[in-house]
């Protein structure tokens, strides 16, 4: 007689309150909105089926596909500033920290994540206070060193303010990059490590030659969260520029046209259809990033993994 499959029901217990948290704050608002973006409302304020109008007026009206593309050109530039910046000083730092010759690497790993912790409305208000022209501290310390004629109004002219606002990020998150590639070479194991000392390979040579190819699996996986995280960024361009985003929506990214668009600000009304559109454009955007990420790129690096 054939023995009955036990079944382990105690998975499903523990399983079930966090899919249902997940659920109702995630996917069904996720599902919500992607309904919402195929409706409109007509003459007489009654919602309609659109199918893809809402779409083909977004990419291609010039009242909206201006704004549109514009926010995501910022966007794209706030990422590409991220992944050159934030990530390879991150790397850098957690390659100096994990060194065993190093003296009170724990404060040091301590004091760069700190910021990682700090809510976007303190960093943003107060590095505008840092690099205000009339009252910052920015001018006085420039001056201190004899580099005053270097100071610009960074948050104020349409040429700096995105870079400006992209490097202030990178200064709240590169403990992110640097924790989790400090991690990743803590798990190399001591027998490579030996092996390569034993061959003549040390310092920075064993770290390019020994650590990067092992921990690049990890260094994918920042990637792609950098990815992810840029283009849901919202918070710090709307402490520091507002809901316009300024200067004349030189740090507009898709986060604050959506916003807009959706809540509608100052004279603009809100528009939650179109809202909606937007914020399918961005699932659609970080779906691909996403896919393009699992199916070209980590089946690539897998062979790097022990």
């Amino acid at each position: 007689m054939a023995q009955r499959k036990h079944v382990r029901w105690h998975i499903a217990v523990f399983l079930a309150p966090a899919v249902l948290v997940y659920t109702a704050l995630m996917i069904v608002p996720l599902f919500g909105t992607l309904n919402l973006s195929l409706f409109n409302l007509d003459e007489t304020k009654t919602r309609v089926f659109a199918g893809l109008a809402n779409f083909a007026t977004l990419f291609g009206d010039p009242r909206w596909s201006g704004a549109f593309w514009n926010a995501l050109a910022n966007n794209a530039w706030f990422f590409v500033v991220h992944m050159l910046v934030q990530n390879p000083v991150g790397i850098l730092l957690a390659a100096l920290l994990s060194s065993p010759r190093l003296r009170f690497s724990a404060f040091y790993r301590t004091a760069i994540f700190i910021p990682t912790i700090l809510s976007f409305v303190i960093v943003g208000f107060v590095w505008k206070l840092i690099l205000s022209p009339i009252w910052g501290i920015a001018p006085g310390m420039l001056d201190a060193v004899g580099l005053k004629s270097l100071f610009a109004p960074w948050l104020g002219k349409e040429e700096y303010a995105l870079t400006t606002l992209a490097l202030i990020s990178v200064w709240q998150f590169v403990g992110i990059p640097m924790m989790l590639i400090y991690a990743a070479l803590l798990s190399i194991p001591d027998e490579v490590i030996e092996a390569a000392e034993m061959d003549g390979v040390t310092g920075w040579s064993q770290f390019w030659k020994i650590k990067l190819p092992l921990i690049l699996p990890s260094i994918g996986i920042i990637s792609i969260l950098t990815f992810v995280g840029n283009f849901n960024a919202f918070d710090l361009i709307y402490v520091a520029q507002g809901a316009l985003a300024g200067p004349n929506f030189a740090t507009d990214i898709l986060g604050t046209f959506l916003y807009r668009t959706f809540f509608g600000f100052q004279l603009q009304l809100g528009d939650p259809h179109m809202g909606a559109t937007i914020a399918t454009a961005m699932f659609g955007i970080i779906l691909v990033g996403v896919c393009f990420y699992l199916f070209a790129i980590q089946t690539r690096l897998r062979r790097y993994q022990f």
